[in-house]
C-alpha cells in the first residue's frame, strides 16, 4: 500500500467522483476572500477514505477534502471534524495546513466539504527514507518522533477541543466502534483473525488509562516535510482525530516497524543499522523521554489493537468497494491485503501480555 507512482501526484477527476466545478467556483468566490479563478481541479491518487482534490488556480493552490458519494456508515467521513481540529491546532504552532472554509451543503457538489492550504514540500511513501542521504535520515525520525509528541503534550481543552471526544475508556469504545463497524459491514464478509480479535481484544483491555489529542493515523505518508530540511512542515489526514490514549495512537505509528512496505510505509525486513535509522526500541525511548515516561507498557496489545483498527477500515474500505463508492484507485489493491493485516494483527495479540 506504497509506491511513490501510485499514490503521489494528482490525475484527472474519477468518473465518480465527479462534480460541477462552476458552482463549486461559486461557493470559493463567497467563502475564500482571496480566491480568484479560473479554476482547475484535479484529485490526489491517494486518500483511501474522503476524496482529496487539488484547486488550482493563477495565484493559489488549495486543497479540497470530501466525503465520498453515494451510501457510507453513519459516523464516518466527519470532514467537519477534520476541519474544526485543524483550525484548533493551527494557533498552537503545531503543524498542520491553514483552512479557509466548510461546506455542510449537499447542494454545492454533492456532499459535505473544507478547503485548506495545499502545502508544498517533500512526500514520503517509504518509510525508509531513500531519497534522503543515509547520515541525515536520524534527523527525519527525530522530526517524526517530535511531532507525535509535541501533538500529546497539547492540552485539548485550553483550544476548545474538551467535547471533541470522551475521555477515558478509549480502547474499550474503539474496540466496540470498529467491531461494530466490521460487523455491520456484511458486504466486506468476514475474517476468521477478525472474528477471534474482537473477543480477545476486550478481555485484554490494559488497566491504565490516559486521555489526549490524538491523530489516528500518524503514518509518513500522512506528513508533509521541508522540502530540504528535517522538519514536520504539515500533518494531513485527520479523519480518524479524536481524544484517546496517546499510547494507541504513539502505537499505531510505532507499527511502522512491525510491518512490511507492501501493506503500509513499513520497516519490517529492512536493515535499519545499514540504513541508519533507529530501532523501535531506540524510537520509542526517544518518544518516552519527549513524553516524561519510563518505558512503554503492553506495547504488543496497542499494536494488536491498532492492526485490528486498520483491518477493520480496510474491511470497509471493500464493502465501499464492493457498493462502488471507494475513494481511490488504489483500493482494491488494499483490500487484497485485508486477510495478511488480519492475520498480522492476531500474531502481534499472541505476542501481548497484558
Amino acid at each position: 500500500m506504497s509506491g511513490d507512482d501510485e499514490l503521489s501526484g494528482t490525475s484527472a477527476v474519477r468518473e465518480s467522483h465527479r462534480f460541477d466545478v462552476e458552482r463549486l467556483k461559486g461557493w470559493l468566490e463567497e467563502n475564500v476572500a482571496e480566491f480568484r479563478g479560473p479554476l482547475t481541479v484535479e484529485q490526489f491518487k491517494g486518500g483511501q477514505s474522503n476524496p482529496t482534490y487539488k484547486l488550482v488556480t493563477p495565484a493559489k493552490t488549495y486543497v479540497l477534502r470530501r466525503k465520498p458519494p453515494g451510501t457510507t456508515l453513519q459516523g464516518a467521513h466527519a470532514v467537519d471534524r477534520e476541519a474544526r481540529v485543524l483550525r484548533a491546532l493551527e494557533p498552537t504552532g503545531f503543524s498542520v495546513p491553514n483552512v479557509y472554509g466548510v461546506c455542510t451543503d449537499d447542494q454545492i457538489i454533492g456532499t459535505w466539504f473544507y478547503v485548506m492550504d495545499c502545502v508544498t514540500g517533500r512526500n514520503v511513501w517509504d518509510a525508509t527514507f531513500p531519497q534522503v542521504k543515509r547520515e541525515e535520515r536520524p534527523r527525519y525520525f527525530d522530526a517524526m518522533n517530535g511531532a507525535i509528541a509535541h501533538l500529546h503534550s497539547i492540552d485539548f481543552r485550553n483550544i476548545g477541543l474538551a467535547d471533541f471526544g470522551k475521555a477515558g475508556n478509549y480502547l474499550e469504545r474503539q474496540i466496540g466502534r470498529w467491531t461494530k463497524q466490521y460487523l455491520t459491514d456484511s458486504d466486506g464478509g468476514r475474517d476468521p483473525y477478525l472474528d477471534r480479535l474482537i473477543e480477545w481484544l476486550p478481555a485484554h483491555i490494559p488497566a491504565s488509562d490516559e486521555t489526549a489529542l490524538i491523530h489516528g493515523d500518524f503514518r509518513v505518508d500522512n506528513l508533509i516535510f521541508h522540502p530540504s530540511e528535517p522538519r514536520v512542515v504539515a500533518v494531513l489526514d485527520w479523519e480518524l482525530s479524536t481524544l484517546g490514549h496517546p499510547l494507541a495512537d504513539f502505537a499505531n505509528h510505532v507499527m511502522m516497524y512491525r510491518m512490511p512496505p507492501t501493506l503500509i510505509a513499513g520497516l519490517f525486513g529492512a536493515d535499519l543499522e545499514a540504513l541508519n535509522i533507529p530501532s523501535e526500541s531506540e524510537y520509542v525511548a526517544a518518544y518516552c523521554r519527549r513524553t516524561g515516561r519510563d518505558g512503554i507498557d503492553y506495547l504488543d496489545f496497542f499494536i494488536a489493537f491498532n492492526l485490528f483498527r486498520l483491518a477493520a477500515i480496510v474491511h470497509g474500505i471493500k464493502g465501499r468497494l464492493i457498493r462502488g463508492n471507494a475513494s481511490s484507485a488504489h483500493a482494491e489493491k488494499m483490500v487484497t491485503a485485508l486477510p495478511v493485516i488480519a492475520q498480522r494483527a492476531w500474531e502481534q495479540a499472541l505476542g501481548a501480555r497484558p
